[in-house]
């Protein structure tokens, strides 16, 4: 079998919380609640209650984990299938760079289920996140970039970094690891044709992704055996997903480079291949003192794979899909100065103005762009002006990326504001659980985040 995968299977079973340096701990943390807030931030809308009915149906009336955006309870399986379904859909969940990969959807709803099922500590959820995060974002870097173009990373790789976190939480040791991958690898699918007919698969990617790597786990705990070779045996992963494969990523500097702390967090509440272009065309209009009627037309400069995932919507027809419509998050950039949950929800699809000024833009393939990503997304916009003016404007890094990152009180405001956007809970327990939060790895037991 593979030295790469032995290799990764020690590196997740010897890890410790004692190994984990103090800026993964706090990073750590500020991942978890801005996962929280996405996920509460989904409360009522479609088409979460469509999985809350679904567990209601087929899972125990009550259990030991906890649905967040109904306050209910189930198995964890079922409780890891809503929760990572409600933190995937406004589209405010972090996203690492080089993996295209949204950890945390997929990595905090089975870790926490998980956690509050076997009674485990904050600081114990804690190291199996970590876990979590550093074998998904690998994994997802050996896959490379052509199995983006076709799969959803965060739905594929997503089941195995799932698996690891509840693996970790399991205790499993370097064989264990071994077989779990194949248990996950071989579950592991998700494809983008959806975004062409603004389907709800996006959501059933992730809470499939979370449960199914929590089953992965658990049947891996009694005795199930998975393919010792599943990333690059011959009729593996690499073999059936990707063109591109590099195997050397997979043990890239582990206990060295801790890959979590390159996690970016999503400011604007759409698809992250747009937020690059946003960036720079909100500077640009503030640098120039612009209206949005002065704006004849917008370039946006991008990679491929923005091409790939954004070139799908034209016209969008649902509030998600606007989410992957440049130029409707360009229009309410331009027009409203943010693309927020209030701005997609009150504007993006019935604003004239938003629908004139999507009809002003278009991507294109800019090689500069292409040849940095996806270690960097940069964003660069060119606007010709009703008065015949060309300007540009260049950004390299988004904000939210790791080196432009949100501070603890901007992550704590966005916290506030995607749980009162849905109103999932009251001001008093908004400011309860951001302090739970912050004492994490002090907590003993999980069971106040129902």
């Amino acid at each position: 079998m593979s030295e790469n995968t032995l290799t990764l299977a020690k590196f997740l079973a010897e890890l410790s919380y004692q190994d984990l340096p103090e800026n993964v701990l706090s990073r750590t943390e500020d991942l978890f609640l801005d996962w929280l807030g996405s996920a509460l931030a989904s409360k009522g809308a479609h088409p979460i209650p469509l999985f809350e009915k679904y567990a209601q149906r087929m899972g125990p009336a009550q259990g030991a984990a906890n649905i967040l955006v109904n306050g209910l309870s189930s198995s964890a399986y079922f409780a890891a299938l809503v929760n990572a379904a409600s933190s995937h859909l406004v589209e405010q969940d972090d996203l690492h760079n080089s993996s295209v990969l949204h950890p945390a959807t997929v990595v905090f709803p089975a870790a926490l289920a998980a956690a509050q099922d076997l009674g485990k500590s904050g600081r114990e959820l804690l190291l199996a996140s970590v876990a979590g995060y550093e074998a998904g974002i690998r994994i997802g870097e050996f896959l490379g970039r052509s199995h983006y173009r076709i799969f959803h990373t965060t739905a594929t790789v997503g089941t195995l970094a799932a698996a690891v976190a509840v693996g970790k939480l399991l205790d499993f040791n370097q064989e264990q690891f071994i077989n779990l991958l194949g248990s996950a690898g071989t579950q592991a699918a998700g494809l983008w044709e959806f975004l062409r007919d603004a389907a709800d698969s996006k959501q059933l990617h992730t809470a499939k992704a979370a449960a199914d790597g929590l089953l992965a786990a658990y049947l891996t705990a009694d005795g199930l055996t998975g393919a010792r070779n599943i990333l690059e045996g011959e009729q593996g992963m690499s073999k059936g997903m990707s063109t591109d494969a590099d195997p050397s990523r997979l043990c890239d500097r582990l206990g060295s480079r801790w890959a979590l702390l390159e996690t970016s967090f999503k400011y604007h509440a759409s698809c992250r291949h747009t937020h690059p272009a946003a960036d720079a065309l909100l500077a640009l209009m503030t640098r120039e003192k612009l209206s949005h009627e002065q704006v004849a037309s917008v370039t946006a400069r991008v990679h491929q794979g923005a091409i790939d995932v954004l070139g799908r919507v034209s016209v969008p027809q649902s509030v998600h899909q606007a989410k992957f419509s440049m130029g409707t998050v360009l229009a309410l950039i331009a027009i409203y100065g943010k693309a927020g949950l209030t701005e997609f929800h009150e504007a993006a699809l019935t604003d004239a103005r938003v629908a004139m000024f999507r009809e002003k833009v278009t991507m294109q393939l800019d090689s500069e762009v292409d040849r940095a990503y996806p270690q960097h997304w940069l964003g660069r916009v060119e606007v010709v002006t009703t008065d015949a003016r060309t300007l540009s404007c260049a950004i390299d890094e988004p904000k939210g990326d790791p080196g432009n990152s949100l501070t603890r009180i901007e992550l704590e405001d966005k916290f506030r504001r995607l749980v009162a956007f849905s109103g999932a809970r009251s001001e008093h327990e908004v400011f309860s659980l951001i302090d739970k939060v912050w004492s994490l790895r002090g907590q003993s037991d999980l069971r106040w985040l129902g």
